[in-house]
This record gives C-alpha cells, structure tokens and sequence, in this order.
C-alpha cells in the first residue's frame, strides 16, 4: 500500500465503525453503539496523525474525513437518541425523528471546520467527536443504570432529551472558543486548564461509569466557557 493511501484508509476505518454504531443504535444496543463511537474517534485520532507523520494530504482525503465523521459523530448518535426517544409511548410520532437535527448540525459544524481558519490550536464551537460521546455516553447511562429511579421517573428524560437537543446543536456551530488537548509543552504554565480537564476526568468516571463520559464533556463545556480565550 502506497503510503499516500494509509490517512484515507484509517478514515474508512472510521466510516465502517459509524455504520456498525448505527446499526446497534437502531437495534437499541447503545453500549455497543457508543463502544464502536469509540473505536471510531480513535481511528479519527490516527489518520490525522498518520496524515502528519507521513506528511501526505490530499482534498479527497479531507473531503472523506468530513463524510466519516458525520456518520460516526453526527449520524450515529442521533440513531442512539431516535431509539431512545422512540421506546416512550409519544402520541406525537414526529417526535423521535427530531434526534436527526443532531446529525444535520454536525454536518453543518464540519463543514465551517473546513473553512475556519481560526481552530488550529483551539476550536470554535464544540467539536463533533465530543458531542458523539456525550451522546452516546448519556444514552447509554440511561439504559443500564437506575441510579436516577428514586430521584426521578425515567419519562422525564423525555423531556430532558427534547431540551439538550436544541441546545447541542447550538454548541456545535456556536462562535464560543473550546480548548484542544494539544501540547506546545508539557510544563504547567501556559496548560493548566488541559492539566486540570485531565486530572477531573478519573474521579467523574470512576464515580459515574459510563455516565461519567458524558459528564466528562459537560465538564469541558463549562472549562471551555469559563477560561473563553480564543485559541491563536
């Protein structure tokens, strides 16, 4: 294999395991579902790396990229919230097909990616693969774990889901700065909002398990929001 064609090949990796996490999300098997999310920003992860390393990249690469990430982190997680939203009993039937706003609005959030300039160090907006994750992670907590019973009857989250889906679309093409876990140096000066993320991240998943993922993000939201430096 020419080694032009690894990045693309990597990102197809990708693009399967957004297919496989559809799938098991409209069978109503979110912890799989997410577990392939997974798999699939790790592949995400690597043929960028892959792409720098080898110091290869091509419009065609960029433009697949683009299309496997919509279907991992846009289409995937609205198939998880589609099923959830589809297992109440909703006179309205429209109602679960709102989950697919998501998906438009990452497409729409890769598309501005491509064209920004501005988010080398940082992003504008949260990224897609962070808003799959949430997702899916949230989804996921629902299904397994009862530790919300007592406090709350589970139809609540209907409404809780209805909520959070307009307002993730608007963090996905919104203007505010988000911070990247990327490293100019590892000292403490100049990293301490990264250095901090990190360190929060074992207590919440320890404490929350799979829940803890998604409120991993939310924690990332409100770091993001509160330090609001634009990156440069």
């Amino acid at each position: 294999m020419k080694k032009k064609h690894i990045p693309n090949t990597i990102t197809c990796c990708n693009l399967i395991a957004g297919c496989i996490a559809t799938y098991y999300a409209f069978q109503g098997c979110y912890y799989e579902a997410l577990l392939f999310i997974i798999i699939g920003a790790v592949f995400d992860f690597f043929d960028g790396m892959s792409a720098r390393l080898l110091h290869v990249s091509s419009p065609i690469g960029k433009e697949l990229d683009s299309l496997a990430d919509d279907i991992t982190f846009g289409f995937a997680p609205s198939a998880m919230v589609f099923s959830f939203l589809s297992s109440f009993h909703i006179h309205l039937t429209f109602v679960p097909f709102l989950a697919f706003i998501i998906a438009a609005f990452s497409a729409l959030r890769l598309a501005k990616f491509n064209l920004d300039e501005r988010q080398a160090l940082g992003f504008i907006g949260l990224p897609t693969p962070a808003n799959a994750l949430f997702w899916g992670a949230l989804i996921s907590s629902l299904d397994f774990q009862t530790w919300f019973e007592p406090y709350m009857q589970p139809e609540y989250w209907l409404y809780i889901i209805l909520a959070l889906i307009p307002i993730s679309c608007y963090l996905l093409v919104s203007e505010i700065p988000m911070f990247a876990l990327k490293f100019k140096h590892w000292g403490w000066k100049g990293n301490e909002v990264k250095y901090l993320f990190l360190l929060s991240c074992i207590p919440l998943l320890w404490l929350l398990g799979t829940g803890g993922l998604a409120a991993i993000i939310a924690w990332y939201i409100i770091l993001s929001v509160a330090t609001n430096r634009k990156p440069t």
